[in-house]
């Protein structure tokens, strides 16, 4: 009989090869980490990355999406603490702060495949609905708020939230965040006279 109890589970090798991806691919990048690096940190075989992905690109589409779904998981988390909408609005710079505060932030998972990655490829793809979403996102925040021109607030905070996010990344620290915030707070205001 097994020492384990009946509730716990090996995770597949699907989920250990995610794992690998997301813990190297983040730390070190999409290029520069290679299958056999994967394959020995999530102790599978060459021919399960092949058979459960099909290549290293799909990997990489699944890595992103992942890192996607995580991303959209905790910031409609941290939205949800905000009751009026304009504070909503503003909220998505201080869960912004909140994660480029945190030991290990590395910046944009996306930002930092598509510097990498030629046009057309799977990193492009995800990468432009990443973006698609987080635009989509300001968008309703802006236009629950109360903003004339919803649209164009969005791309102004969209470019804030960039900025933000490559200063926490760069400065090692929340600041940036906190700063484009302020910043947002004028913008907003300005929007919604």
């Amino acid at each position: 009989m097994s020492a384990a109890s009946p509730t716990t589970r090996k995770p597949s090798a699907r989920e250990r090869l995610l794992a690998a991806a997301d813990e190297l691919f983040y730390a070190e990048g999409v290029h520069t980490v290679g299958i056999d690096r994967i394959i020995e940190r999530a102790g599978v075989a060459k021919a399960s990355l092949y058979s459960t992905f099909g290549s290293k690109d799909e990997l990489v589409r699944a890595y992103l999406e992942g890192r996607h779904e995580l991303r959209r998981t905790r910031l409609l988390a941290g939205l949800e603490r905000y009751d009026d909408p304009r504070d909503r609005l503003l909220g998505v710079f201080e869960v912004l702060a909140e994660l480029t505060g945190t030991p290990g932030f590395r910046g944009c998972p996306f930002y930092n495949a598509s510097a990498e990655s030629p046009t057309g490829g799977p990193v492009e793809q995800v990468s432009t609905a990443n973006r698609a979403w987080t635009r989509g996102l300001f968008f309703e925040l802006a236009r629950d708020a109360g903003a004339k021109d919803p649209a164009a607030l969005a791309d102004q905070l969209v470019v804030l939230y960039d900025g933000a996010s490559a200063g926490g990344r760069m400065d090692k620290n929340s600041r940036a965040a906190l700063v484009a915030r302020e910043i947002a707070t004028m913008l907003v205001a300005a929007a919604t006279l």
